[in-house]
């Protein structure tokens, strides 16, 4: 391959991997695993973001638990999740971030999606000279800012790991040359296909919750791009969820995002109003229990990734509210609706009938490919980063 390094003066290469919440972490262990237990390699890790936030949970200690070491945390996560409080949080992390890089002296970051902290942890990397490895780069989602960072993500990297051929071409078409970007599948379904599967009935032990009958898992974060609807629309679905007799819920809470904390609000006063037997929430439920209860429940509803990329490959319908992740590639098994009482019943009723669970058992998930993980920690062992700073913007041809 003509992307591959010489060997002639080989020593093991420094992959710093940047994690800032939960949900990416548990999308990047199996890269991170990759890495740690191969020699070519010295793994180094920086937790930053909602990994140290009492609030979010302090997920920082689940990366330990799992036997990794932490070399850096940087602090950048004020209490605040207005516009200016989130800008100073990454002014914050720019500062953290270029102060552990030259300590840290990686030969390559890597890291993965469209978060503040992430731009955060890029920017200051590009700035250091130091090659940049982007995971789920091309993707869309029209309704939040996270779609100008990605975009900006991947003008700043080398490297690009995409979850769709679409998404490969996408990037492409931003400037990038085709023999860095490479179409290895969404990570998270590697996950899926590692992570030890609960029965329904260790699932409930696992968290101490009954699903009943019928019971949905919801995942609600602000539409970053539209001006204070977090609280009305997220209403709109409690309300939804209210119509329907006997029915269990377990809420996920949103990130640290801009009202994110209003949503967490409406959450804690949801459930505290409810029997115990109906309503749970969770800060951070953990990968394993997150995709075990993705596989066990009725439906998926809210307006997170996860719905989109990983509940397709349990056949567990999504209803999929608003626009937050609106131009995502879609299986059939996603649900999209207005954030609208009305239409979030009527996609609750769809999603339940038993014509739509039958009609999406044979499809299969647009993102899954074999083996993401090993293939990522393949091509950054060899890939020879000398001069790889330097990008020629690639032009496609455009018809007059």
């Amino acid at each position: 391959m003509s992307y591959r390094r010489q060997t002639t003066s080989y020593k093991p290469r420094t992959i710093c991997i940047v994690t800032g919440s939960r949900a990416e972490y548990g999308l990047l262990y199996w890269l991170i695993k990759e890495i740690q237990e191969d020699s070519d390699f010295e793994l180094q890790i920086i937790g930053t973001g909602m990994h140290l936030s009492p609030e979010f949970g302090l997920t920082y200690r689940q990366i330990e638990d799992d036997g990794f070491k932490i070399d850096k945390k940087i602090e950048m996560l004020l209490s605040s999740d207005t516009p200016v409080g989130i800008s100073k949080s990454m002014g914050l992390g720019i500062i953290g971030f270029a102060e552990a890089y030259e300590e840290l002296n990686p030969d390559i970051v890597v890291l993965l999606g469209d978060r503040f902290e992430i731009y955060s942890a890029v920017a200051a990397a590009m700035i250091a000279r130091i090659p940049i490895a982007h995971l789920h780069g091309g993707e869309t989602t029209e309704g939040a800012f996270d779609e100008a960072i990605r975009h900006s993500i991947t003008k700043m990297s080398h490297l690009h790991f995409t979850s769709t051929e679409e998404y490969r071409k996408r990037v492409i078409q931003l400037g990038e040359n085709p023999e860095r970007v490479f179409n290895v599948g969404a990570i998270g379904i590697e996950n899926i296909q590692k992570l030890p599967l609960l029965s329904q009935e260790d699932l409930e032990s696992e968290i101490g919750f009954s699903l009943g009958q019928q019971c949905l898992l919801v995942t609600y974060h602000p539409v970053t791009l539209e001006q204070a609807t977090a609280q009305m629309q997220f209403q709109n679905l409690l309300n939804a969820i209210d119509t329907i007799d006997g029915l269990h819920v377990i809420f996920t809470k949103s990130n640290a995002d801009t009202e994110g904390r209003i949503i967490n609000r409406m959450i804690d006063e949801y459930v505290s109003t409810k029997k115990k037997s109906s309503a749970i929430s969770f800060t951070s439920m953990g990968q394993l229990r997150y995709l075990n209860a993705m596989k066990h429940v009725d439906a998926v509803v809210g307006n997170s990734s996860s719905g989109i990329v990983e509940a397709p490959s349990f056949k567990t319908p999504t209803v999929n509210i608003g626009d937050r992740q609106k131009g995502r590639i879609q299986s059939r098994s996603v649900i999209n609706c207005s954030p609208t009482k009305d239409a979030i019943i009527q996609a609750l009723k769809q999603a339940f009938s038993p014509e739509f669970g039958q009609g999406i058992q044979e499809m299969t998930n647009p993102y899954g490919k074999e083996n993401t993980a090993r293939n990522i920690k393949e091509i950054i062992k060899y890939f020879d980063l000398t001069n790889i700073l330097k990008k020629e913007f690639y032009d496609i041809k455009i018809a007059d």
